[in-house]
């Protein structure tokens, strides 16, 4: 959005505050997440977060985060030492400094508007942006990744994790795959991202839950754009030269994320995926 912050970011952004405050953080732990909603969010949350739509969604937020994390954690002990956020929101992966012991570098990359927002927000509540994180402005209708990264000092010879959740689904599929072959370029780089099935993989039931979710967004001036067939995706992945891949689904989540052993749905939905290229 040119004329201010994404209405979006905020709505993640309160999602993972609420997990903190309704279920403590049991899935995703984050200490930075109330305060840097505001005050005002803060005031309004308790309300905002009663349906049972909101606690599924905030739920999949918490366990979309507890994958990055882990997986930024096990290529921080490989040493990888580069970490970037797209589409960073209010993120607070480099506030939270999950390996700065080992000299990682964060990378924050979102429109002006958001990411003046954010430091906006973290001057209000007195939170101090972290020496190792950059700030990358990037206004995708003139620049590209690689140009904000490049301006902020990443190094493209290096091998780097990528951070890219709550935002496919908002971006044409010619605009997936730009960033996705970008992230490629990379040696050794790791991608974590989150991305829809089709709604009509869905079923008539969840098929309307979601369309009422998209009308909302949509309402805000940031509809779904795209949607993947999961084994489509994985084969595109694939030709770009992903040597491994694990994607979790609906099942998936609800087994290995939230330990429920005979989960209540098992078909299409939301998705977390993480991918790995080679060095070389």
């Amino acid at each position: 959005m040119q004329d201010g912050p994404s209405r979006t970011a905020l709505a993640a952004a309160m999602h993972r505050a609420a997990h903190q405050k309704l279920e403590g953080g049991a899935t995703f732990s984050d200490p930075f997440a109330l305060p840097i909603i505001g005050r005002e969010a803060r005031r309004r949350l308790d309300g905002w977060a009663a349906s049972p739509q909101r606690r599924l969604m905030r739920l999949f937020i918490a366990a979309r985060h507890r994958v990055a994390d882990e997986r930024l954690a096990t290529a921080a002990a490989g040493g990888v030492r580069q970490a970037v956020i797209i589409g960073a929101g209010l993120d607070t992966t480099a506030l939270r400094g999950l390996e700065d012991a080992g000299g990682m570098r964060y990378f924050e990359v979102d429109h002006p508007a958001t990411q003046a927002w954010k430091r906006q927000r973290l001057a209000e509540e007195g939170l101090e942006p972290p020496g190792s994180l950059a700030f990358a402005p990037v206004d995708f209708e003139q620049e590209t990744l690689s140009d904000g990264l490049g301006t902020a000092g990443f190094d493209f010879s290096r091998p780097a994790f990528f951070i890219w959740l709550g935002v496919v689904p908002y971006l044409t599929e010619a605009a997936v795959f730009s960033t996705i072959e970008t992230v490629a370029g990379v040696p050794g780089a790791e991608l974590v991202f989150d991305y829809p099935n089709p709604p009509e993989q869905l079923g008539p039931r969840y098929a309307a839950r979601h369309l009422k979710r998209a009308g909302r967004v949509a309402a805000l001036g940031e509809a779904w754009l795209s949607y993947f067939d999961s084994d489509d995706l994985g084969r595109r992945l694939r030709g770009l030269g992903a040597a491994e891949i694990e994607d979790l689904g609906p099942l998936e989540i609800q087994r290995y994320i939230f330990s429920i052993p005979e989960p209540r749905y098992a078909g299409p939905g939301g998705h977390i995926l993480w991918a790995r290229w080679p060095q070389s």
